[in-house]
């Protein structure tokens, strides 16, 4: 097989050198938006120069060759150093056959691609690192390079010059973890604006770099492959099947509050009205991906309806290309072999996202090999694109029959090894190839802070705040005043904050911006001393209480929560008295509240004045809060409030919605129905969900297990819909009883809760100290592998995961659930997979037990005993169980 991959190499290397660089672009005029051509049915490996024929793109645009095989090598990440050199992740062992053989073996590098002749084209190779496992992201600072191996994050350096790296040290060992499906491990160090490097994926971390050190800090997981910024610092990341998520509020601000219903602001997700962002229109048929089995997944003409694999955004930042690409989000889907183009607007209140394009992609090809995965902002302000070529994109551990069957018979499984990356060029692009910045002064560093290429600028930044270039402080503080740019007054402000030299007089003045984008970071950067009492800058943040504009109020939301007890009660009641009506405004100023939510509530509950829209959500998402904390006397004090008849009876109402809504999922207030992302799904009504083109049809089922899996530690805790309090309520009983709208409403919320003695329900059996040791341990099970979908409260999502909060399948007899575990389930929300085989009988015993006991729940624990005798019961299926299955089978045991 080595032979054989040997050989195609080389014939291919032959290839490209007789072809010449002339033939290394894609052809400039075709017709478009092209509609979908006829391909055979095979897709066999092309060279470069017959791949590159194969792309559609606009009128205008074409692509260019800048490398291939055997100079790169199944790349997925790139990213590039002062002098223009590229630095990939090479992934080999990803999916080299459809076994996934050898996935965990020492086989990843990272490499140097350099253009020596500097024509265009990366014509030397250099093996910077290798040895390494399934390494996925790679930053290249001024002091080393940061690579990402979960569960390691290393900083390698080379120390002599020759582009190898002499020394590795460990930067933090919680970067995700070894045994996660290397779709959705850890990935990127992002740094952004505001001098964060931010993750995606399985990554609940960020770093930051202080003073020579790096500083690892917690946030919230979101997004799946790779994450981008725009010029204002917004995070943005996607998943699967949603093209577009953003940051309106930085994430990391959501983590301090673990009582939070919701987090909206974190990871909002960007579309229209009639969900459009999410099609895609392919050049080819794609009977190739995982799910095409599903009646409504392709369209009649056999291409891909919706996204299915959207990774690796990108916010368009360059100045080589056309100015409409401007603050454009690029997107790939290696699924169907193309790269998006979403335009970005706002409309006064939020952003807006929608296709560029009526029915065409920015950039399709008809070779189902091509497999786009990584999109970069460049040097020379163009846009590249890593393709990492391949006819096996999905991982083992999702294949289902139905694409297991499609990569044998297609004959997609090899060749492995190749790897291309390209360049996007308009017929107007002039390519920037000055490289000054590897010999470049602090004082040449601040003046490109007014470069035009976000890129540069971005560079120019980070360099200063690692190098901690005090000596040109006097020159940031005159850009951050005077610069005509927003955008360089943005960098100039986050450059000082970056090396501890910003004033509080900088930030004053820039509280006053007249550019919105300017006024929410100097919101954020005034937190250095908001928590100082009395400082002078409060008065003058407090000013932006009335901003016109939502990104400010939403930023200072979540700042406000940085200021000293008392003082922030009272900013806060003032902010939500206007605009609690916004849920992100809202969400952000609960993230500061954790413990004196209650304080703001009665502020709220006392303020003069009648019903309005912002009072009544502000009461009762912080009535909720409080209720999902468990804290006993608060929420005692709280129901004493709901059955207050000398308070309005609007309030009480508003107050006990928020006990509806922490425990009887009722609507948030600022809920809507917006549209979600997600496949075409079924067009016509089918028989049955087994029926050919139902989910659970022929082909739905997973081809191979999962990989062997370790439990992992991991912070968090849990909340839920089952409230357990020290005694009886007595003041919601007493409401209970009484025969009025609230009156039911209050009875209701009681059927959730429970006390010691509580008349018709009977005592949870006591945990033994051995199930106590196996509960915490499920903790950690849970928080590894179930919680991205099912979510920290066990509650799932839309579209995303059903409740484990009593639901019939959890809590029955313990042989159902483990069912599930072993075999995986479809259901409404589509398949569940078998995680069996990725965890021992211990660990399904574990896991099970937690998520029958958290919550509020009472379910009986789970024996790893029980788990071996199902297993040896079950071991000849091969297709997840239905609801129907499981219900009979519940109705036999009990």
């Amino acid at each position: 097989m080595l032979l054989a991959r040997v050989q195609v190499i080389a014939c291919l290397v032959i290839v490209v050198v007789v072809a010449g660089h002339g033939s290394q672009q894609s052809p400039p005029s075709r017709q478009w938006p092209p509609g979908v051509q006829r391909v055979p049915l095979e897709s066999p490996a092309l060279s470069p120069a017959e791949a590159i024929k194969t792309f559609y793109m606009p009128p205008g645009y074409r692509l260019e060759l800048v490398a291939s095989e055997p100079l790169i090598q199944d790349p997925i990440v790139f990213d590039w150093d002062l002098d223009g050199r590229l630095w990939a992740v090479e992934m080999p062992g990803y999916m080299s056959d459809i076994a996934a053989s050898g996935e965990r073996d020492p086989i990843g590098r990272v490499v140097v691609l350099e253009d020596v002749n500097d024509d265009g084209r990366m014509d030397k190779r250099t093996v910077f690192a290798d040895g390494l496992v399934l390494a996925r992201a790679l930053k290249v600072l001024d002091r080393g390079v940061l690579v990402g191996e979960p569960p390691n994050a290393w900083l390698m350096r080379d120390t002599n010059g020759d582009l190898r790296a002499d020394t590795k040290e460990l930067v933090t060992n919680q970067y995700g973890r070894l045994e996660v499906d290397p779709e959705n491990n850890a990935n990127g160090f992002y740094w952004a604006l505001d001098n964060r490097m931010y993750t995606a994926g399985q990554s609940d971390i960020y770093l930051r770099l202080k003073n020579g050190a790096f500083e690892v800090q917690k946030t919230l997981r979101r997004g799946q492959w790779s994450l981008t910024q725009d010029d204002a610092g917004r995070i943005y990341r996607n998943t699967n099947e949603s093209a577009l998520h953003v940051d309106f509020v930085p994430t990391p601000y959501f983590a301090r509050n673990p009582n939070l219903l919701r987090t909206r602001g974190s990871y909002d997700r960007l579309t229209d009205d009639m969900n459009e962002v999410n099609t895609v229109w392919p050049v080819r048929p794609n009977p190739g991906t995982n799910r095409a089995y599903q009646t409504g997944i392709d369209r009649a003409d056999g291409s891909l309806a919706k996204f299915t694999a959207v990774c690796a955004p990108l916010v368009y930042r360059g100045h080589r290309l056309p100015s409409e690409l401007y603050g454009n989000v690029f997107v790939a889907e290696p699924a169907a072999n193309l790269v998006s183009r979403i335009v970005l607007n706002d409309d006064g209140t939020t952003l807006r996202a929608r296709k560029a394009y009526d029915r065409g992609e920015f950039l399709a090809s008809t070779d189902e090999r091509f497999r786009p995965v990584y999109l970069s902002n460049a040097p020379d302000g163009t846009l590249y694109i890593v393709d990492m070529y391949r006819g096996i994109i999905e991982h083992r551990i999702s294949i289902t029959e139905y694409l297991r069957d499609q990569i044998l018979q297609r004959k997609l499984e090899q060749p492995t090894g190749f790897g291309r990356i390209y360049r996007v060029v308009h017929d107007t692009t002039e390519r920037d190839t000055t490289r000054p910045l590897s010999e470049a002064s602090a004082t040449q560093l601040v003046q490109t802070l007014s470069h035009p290429n976000g890129w540069w600028r971005d560079t120019a930044q980070r360099l200063l705040v690692e190098r901690g270039e005090k000596a040109v402080v006097p020159m940031l503080g005159k850009l951050a005043q005077r610069a005509e740019d927003p955008r360089t007054r943005l960098h100039a402000l986050w450059t000082l904050d970056g090396i501890d030299a910003i004033e509080p007089a900088t930030v004053t003045k820039a509280l006053d911006d007249p550019s919105r984008d300017v006024r929410a970071s100097a919101v954020r950067l005034a937190e250095r001393w908001l928590g100082e009492a009395d400082h002078p800058i409060h008065a003058a943040v407090l000013k932006r209480l009335d901003d016109p504009d939502w990104t400010v109020r939403q930023q200072l939301a979540a700042s406000l929560g940085t200021m000293p007890p008392g003082p922030r009660e009272r900013a806060v009641v003032s902010l939500l008295e206007r605009h609690a009506d916004d849920p992100i405004t809202m969400d952000a100023a609960l993230s500061g509240l954790r413990g004196s939510e209650a304080a703001v509530l009665e502020k709220l509950m006392q303020a003069r004045g009648g019903q309005t829209p912002q009072r009544e959500a502000a009461i009762t998402m912080l009535a909720a809060t409080i209720v999902q904390s468990s804290e006993d006397a608060a929420i005692q004090n709280l129901f004493v409030w709901v059955a207050d008849e000398s308070r309005s009876r609007w309030g009480r109402s508003a107050l006990l919605r928020g006990a509806e809504v922490a425990l009887l999922g009722a609507a948030m207030p600022g809920t809507t129905a917006t549209p979600r992302g997600g496949t075409a799904g079924p067009t016509t009504a089918l028989p049955c969900p087994t029926c050919p083109g139902g989910r659970a049809g022929p082909g739905g089922a997973y081809a191979f297990p999962r990989p062997k899996a370790d439990a992992a530690s991991a912070g968090g805790r849990g909340g839920g819909p089952r409230l357990q309090l020290n005694r009886e309520p007595a003041a919601l009983s007493r409401l209970a009883a009484r025969r009025d709208e609230l009156g039911s409403r209050a009875t209701s919320v009681l059927g959730r809760v429970t006390w010691p003695g509580k008349a018709g329900e009977a005592a949870p059996t006591p945990l033994t100290a051995e199930e106590r040791r196996r509960f915490d341990a499920g903790h950690e099970v849970y928080e590894n592998i179930c919680q991205p979908c099912h979510q920290r409260d066990g509650r799932g999502g839309d579209e995303l995961a059903p409740t484990l909060v009593e639901s019939a399948l959890t809590l029955a007899p313990a042989e159902i659930p483990v069912r599930i575990l072993l075999n995986g389930k479809e259901g409404a929300f589509g398949l569940m997979p078998p995680i069996g085989s990725a965890l021992s009988d211990e660990q399904i015993a574990s896991v099970l037990t937690y998520i029958r006991r958290e919550w509020g729940q009472v379910g009986t624990s789970v024996d790893p005993a029980t788990v071996k005798a199902v297993r040896a019961m079950t071991a000849d299926r091969t297709r997840p169980w239905t609801d129907d299955e499981l219900m009979v089978l519940i109705d036999a045991l009990q």
